[in-house]
C-alpha cells in the first residue's frame, strides 16, 4: 500500500510540475494558454497559442507587438484556388465561453522584419491587445523549425 501511495504521489507531482511548466496567462476573463513559436530561417516568423474566454461577453484580439519584430500582424490562411495564402485580419474573435486556437495553417500572429532569427530554446515577450481585456504580455518559447505544437504538448514533429 505504501509503494502504491508513493507512486500516486509521485505521479501527481509530475502532473503538477508539467502544469506549472506550461505557463498560462490571464487578461480579464481570458486565459492565454501555451504560447509558442517556431525557429525561423527567414525574416518572418509566427506565434501560436490558445485563447479561451471564460466570460459571458465576447472579446477580440485586436493587435500584438514584439520587440523581436519590426512589424506584427494578426493573420489567417485562406484558400485561393489550389493555393493557400496568408492574409492579415483586423481582429480575432473570442466568443463568450469559446476558444480561439492560433496554430500553423490557421489563425496566427505574424512576426515580420525580424531583428534576428528566432532560435530554438530562446523566448521572447509578446504583448497582446484585447478590445475589452486590455494588454497582457506573454513569454513565447521558440520550438524547433518544424514543430507542430508546443514541446510540452508533443512538439518537435517534423
Amino acid at each position: 500500500m505504501k509503494q502504491r501511495l508513493s507512486a500516486l504521489t509521485f505521479g501527481a507531482a509530475l502532473l503538477l510540475g508539467s502544469a506549472a511548466a506550461a505557463q498560462d496567462y490571464k487578461a480579464g476573463s481570458l486565459t492565454i494558454d501555451q504560447p509558442w513559436a517556431r525557429a525561423s530561417v527567414t525574416e518572418t516568423g509566427a506565434a501560436y497559442m490558445t485563447i479561451t474566454n471564460h466570460g459571458t461577453a465576447p472579446d477580440e484580439l485586436v493587435a500584438a507587438a514584439a520587440p523581436v519584430a519590426g512589424k506584427v500582424e494578426l493573420h489567417t490562411h485562406i484558400a485561393e484556388g489550389d493555393v493557400m495564402r496568408m492574409r492579415p485580419v483586423g481582429e480575432i474573435d473570442i466568443g463568450a465561453g469559446q476558444s480561439a486556437m492560433l496554430k500553423p495553417g490557421g489563425l496566427h500572429i505574424m512576426l515580420m522584419d525580424l531583428k534576428g532569427p528566432l532560435k530554438e530554446g530562446e523566448t521572447f515577450p509578446l504583448t497582446l491587445t484585447f478590445k475589452k481585456a486590455g494588454d497582457v504580455t506573454v513569454n513565447v518559447p521558440v520550438q524547433a523549425a518544424g514543430a507542430g505544437a508546443p514541446e510540452h504538448m508533443g512538439g518537435h514533429t517534423k
